[in-house]
């Protein structure tokens, strides 16, 4: 696996993600895909959180992870790459009465923290959008402290022409995507970075097609195009994304999604 190209297109990516969620207002926060689901609650039960524990969520979004990780640590550092997400983030963070949770602007290839001075790195749905997961597997390993804990979920796809279709797919909803990694991939970059892989769980999510192109802003056209591609797709791809039809019209589909709990080893 490579990494996206250097310099102007790295920068270019980071571009496009800030215009892409810096126009998204709350929904984010709102969003019931998001806000739920049991991976959430297993991210806690790998991690096995202490009342000492200082906690870095790394491109928070809505912040979901901050909140479910908040009443069990003693200290939650939300950052993200796009200022008014972070805004939106921090209200929420309000409205719930966590006063243990701090915001930060911060590029999840550089963050700006010291060595071994992190407990926990938490970064979930977000990795897809990085330029360059390499440097956030190594800025990750970086500030955690000997032993300490990663936990990391991302849609992950298939190694060959299905997962190149498949991001493809990404890409034509939200310009910003980069691209989702195969899970061989992943654990690569993880043993490359000091970590023992402690476990991998897959699991599929359903998406509303409506939501969730409403929620990246597509225009009408595009998300009639995108409908079409999606059908026109070979059976077996079809398959794999356990298509919902309806009057022949798209109504949701599904992805696979990959927890990839490991401590810090190096």
């Amino acid at each position: 696996m490579t990494d996206a190209p250097e310099s102007s297109d790295r920068d270019d990516a980071k571009a496009r993600v800030r215009a892409q969620y810096g126009a998204v207002g709350d929904a984010y926060v709102t969003s019931v895909g998001h806000a739920t689901g049991g991976d959430l609650a297993r991210m806690v039960e790998l991690a096995a959180p202490q009342p000492t524990d200082t906690l870095l969520d790394i491109a928070t979004g809505g912040g979901h992870v901050a909140t479910t990780f908040a009443p069990h640590v003693q200290r939650v550092i939300a950052t993200d790459l796009t200022p008014e997400i972070l805004t939106h983030a921090a209200s929420y963070f309000a409205e719930l009465g966590l006063t243990n949770i701090e915001t930060q602007i911060a590029d999840a290839e550089e963050l700006p923290f010291a060595e071994d001075e992190i407990d926990i790195v938490t970064c979930r749905i977000a990795p897809h959008h990085f330029p360059h997961p390499t440097r956030f597997v190594l800025e990750a390993a970086r500030v955690l402290h000997l032993g300490g804990r990663f936990v990391l979920i991302d849609t992950t796809v298939p190694e060959g022409e299905a997962g190149e279709v498949l991001n493809q797919i990404d890409k034509l909803r939200d310009p910003s995507h980069v691209r989702s990694l195969s899970i061989d991939e992943w654990e690569n970059l993880l043993t490359a970075a000091g970590f023992a892989t402690i476990a991998v769980e897959s699991f599929t999510k359903r998406h509303d097609f409506a939501d969730w192109t409403a929620r990246s802003r597509m225009g009408d056209d595009d998300r009639v195009k995108l409908e079409q591609f999606i059908l026109d797709l070979p059976d077996d791809v079809q398959e794999a994304m356990q298509l919902e039809l309806e009057d022949g019209h798209l109504v949701a589909f599904h992805d696979t999604k990959t927890l990839f709990f490991a401590v810090q080893d190096s």
